[in-house]
């Protein structure tokens, strides 16, 4: 409820209600707010259920729409890209176009979890397996190009 209001501004708040209503005053004022506070908390979880119970089953058809535009409002544009165009694949932002796991003994894939200094070149035209160097860059197959 307070989410907005930091620990500056609550003793800047506290102090003014110090000075305003007194040491003699203040007690009753922060017991009768909270007070106050509870009863509000209550009506409003006492009305969600009545209205809960008022509708039945058709409260949550009501409230599904409302928790995907609460959810839609929290996201950023790349995430509602991702989520409704490319179907949750952020390989394009992110650069990682690998996301299929690699199958052992399958030539032409390589793991994830390999660094660039260790993948090895599989499946190559001249069958050669060896690890890339760390300057070295990978092999063109001209025939695929």
């Amino acid at each position: 409820m307070f989410g907005n209001i930091g620990w500056g501004e609550f003793m800047v708040l506290l102090v003014a209600a110090l000075v305003i209503l007194g040491p003699e005053r203040l007690p009753g004022a922060v017991s009768w707010v909270t007070k106050s506070l509870r009863q509000v908390r209550e009506y409003a979880s006492g009305a969600s259920q009545q209205l809960k119970d008022e509708l039945g089953p058709e409260f949550d058809d009501l409230r599904k729409p409302l928790a995907d535009l609460n959810q839609l409002r929290g996201m950023t544009p790349r995430a509602v890209i991702t989520k409704h165009l490319l179907e949750g694949d952020d390989s394009i932002f992110t650069g990682n176009f690998d996301t299929k796991p690699s199958t052992p003994g399958k030539p032409g894939t390589v793991s994830s979890v390999d660094t660039p200094s260790s993948v090895a070149v599989q499946g190559g035209s001249k069958g050669n397996n060896k690890p890339l160097d760390a300057g070295e860059s990978p092999p063109i197959d001209v025939d695929a190009t």
